[in-house]
């Protein structure tokens, strides 16, 4: 396991992280997984024993299921804290009243308290807002970010789901006032779904933030078990809980252009999915959430698969995005500037 450091922090976190979404099954969770405590508590012992320091949860998954099974599941394995990097994240609705949701001060303060009591820990290593939240102004939320920090109950911060114009105010504010500022960037990204290469990534390398990667199978299809003309084994997360948005037409080009790589490195094709990435710039690290151990164990594994530079190659090619302004008058305009 190789480990990178966060964002500008002197914090290093494994370029996998352990994905908590399968982790109870509460409500609309249903879909996505429904493993109890003692499937926990295997997956967190197998991800430690192979060197993955990071663990991502959130408060929304499973009603708050996910984050009560993984605090007692590192109670109970007896992990040591100080080589864990814990991080949740606030903003999604978790009750009926209207001051349930959102980045407002408020509700920011009583979700950190929620998340360290079912969690059973004194502080969280990363806390993420978890979307953009356009009734509060980010001058609150960021505020209150740097009281937490201050507080100790919260050590770095991240976003996740931002447009790139908000992640740069964000941090702007953040420098102006002298406050901690977002080390990280929690979104989506996958052969399938490229578009954060357009400005995210960019902003990401610019200032310095380290991109972590939720769906990096794009809810599964990516997998190798599924085809343009197949709908996947039964029970597959996909065939009932249709996310994230794909074009499935490219999609199904990269699963099929993944195939051959696979059976050249004798690895499943999700595996190299997940290498594609780990080659990619600014990624901080790699969320992958398991229904099994022996499917996390194949994930974990990615970490040891180099593509080669023709296989790079060939998978930026089927995946590439289409021309989009201003992307295509900035390349054009800027091919002399970079003398090879």
């Amino acid at each position: 396991m190789r480990y990178r450091l966060l964002g500008r922090s002197g914090l290093l976190v494994s370029e996998i992280c352990l994905g908590t979404m399968t982790y109870g099954g509460k409500g609309r969770w249903q879909p996505v997984g429904q493993l109890v405590l003692a499937d926990v508590e295997a997956q967190v012992k197998l991800a430690f024993d192979a060197g993955v320091n990071f663990i991502d949860t959130a408060n929304v998954y499973s009603e708050g299921e996910s984050e009560t099974l993984l605090g007692q599941a590192l109670k109970n394995v007896r992990l040591p804290r100080d080589e864990l990097v814990i991080a949740t994240k606030a903003r999604v609705r978790m009750g009926s009243g209207p001051n349930q949701v959102g980045l407002s001060r408020g509700h920011i303060l009583d979700s950190v308290n929620a998340s360290l009591k079912r969690l059973q820990l004194d502080h969280i290593d990363l806390f993420q807002i978890h979307g953009q939240d356009l009734a509060t102004p980010i001058e609150e939320t960021l505020r209150t970010l740097e009281d937490l920090i201050r507080s100790g109950k919260v050590r770095y911060i991240g976003l996740s789901n931002h447009a790139a114009w908000q992640i740069m105010k964000a941090v702007a504010i953040s420098g102006h006032r002298g406050w901690n500022r977002f080390e990280s960037i929690q979104a989506y990204y996958s052969l399938a779904g490229r578009e954060l290469e357009r400005e995210i990534v960019p902003v990401a390398l610019d200032q310095g933030l380290g991109i972590l990667v939720w769906s990096p199978l794009a809810g599964g299809l990516l997998s190798g078990k599924f085809s343009e003309n197949d709908k996947g084994p039964e029970g597959a997360r996909r065939t009932t809980f249709d996310f994230p948005p794909v074009d499935r037409p490219r999609a199904f080009r990269c699963v099929e252009a993944m195939r051959p790589i696979a059976k050249t490195h004798g690895v499943s094709v999700a595996r190299v999915a997940l290498a594609w990435l780990l080659h990619q710039p600014a990624i901080a690290s790699v969320i992958v959430g398991a229904k099994s151990t022996a499917q996390l164990a194949d994930n974990i594994a990615a970490t040891d698969l180099k593509l080669s530079d023709a296989e790079l190659q060939a998978l930026n090619e089927v995946s590439k995005l289409p021309p989009e302004y201003p992307g295509w008058m900035f390349e054009r305009q800027n091919k002399d500037r970079f003398p090879s």
